[in-house]
């Protein structure tokens, strides 16, 4: 940014485009309205509820859905994730879209279960799959090699029990609960939309930053 613009964000009353206030926020560990409390006002205009719809399982979301927020993220994609190979195989060409975006200044963030670990050796046991969610995992991050030597690109390793899979496309997030003993292709899906002051979207994405940061290198 021109220091000239973060200049006035601080001397004047002026609200920065909100994918430039999540960045600060996220850079200065705090939440966008302790910076930008105006924001918060603006949620009592729109509606109190950040859901936009439920779909019962993840086979219910329309695939014209998915292709959508990802052709349309142009500031952050963030992805958590045991494994995640249906979303790579359906979108063959989802590596180097990311690579693109992250050229033209997005953020991806992609987290991926460590496949050695033992929470996706659970996760392989309750599913039913066994070590086919390990080799799952390694595939996602086989497919993801050409992208992430671009930068901007991140991919980390985590070892987290995963209680939700989270797809973050900008202001929109699906959000895929693991429920003990069913994959997640088989779990309900839950699709948010950002809303300023509102509390959902943001409860998720702590989450991540969360195990984001226990991450590791991929």
């Amino acid at each position: 940014m021109d220091p000239k613009s973060v200049e006035r964000w601080i001397t004047t009353s002026r609200t920065p485009h909100r994918g430039h206030r999540w960045k600060a926020a996220s850079f200065l560990g705090v939440d966008e309205v302790y910076v930008w409390p105006s924001v918060e006002k603006q949620a009592e205009k729109a509606s109190t509820s950040e859901l936009i719809t439920y779909y019962p399982h993840r086979g219910a979301v329309p695939a014209p859905l998915w292709s959508s927020l990802i052709e349309k993220a142009t500031d952050q994609v963030d992805i958590l994730v045991y494994a995640g190979l249906f979303l790579f195989d359906s979108h063959p060409d989802l590596p180097d879209q990311l690579a693109d975006k992250a050229k033209a200044g997005a953020q991806i963030r992609i987290l991926l279960g460590d496949p050695d670990s033992e929470s996706v050796r659970q996760r392989g046991e309750e599913e039913g799959i066994g070590d086919d969610l390990a080799a799952r995992a390694r595939i996602t991050r086989r497919y993801l090699a050409p992208a992430m030597s671009t930068p901007g690109v991140e991919v980390r390793l985590h070892d987290t029990i995963l209680y939700n899979s989270v797809y973050r496309f900008d202001e929109d997030v699906l959000v895929n609960p693991h429920v003990l003993g069913a994959p997640a292709g088989q779990n309900p899906v839950m699709h948010f939309r950002y809303l300023p002051g509102a509390r959902t979207f943001r409860h998720y994405m702590r989450s991540f930053d969360y195990a984001w940061e226990r991450g590791r290198t991929a």
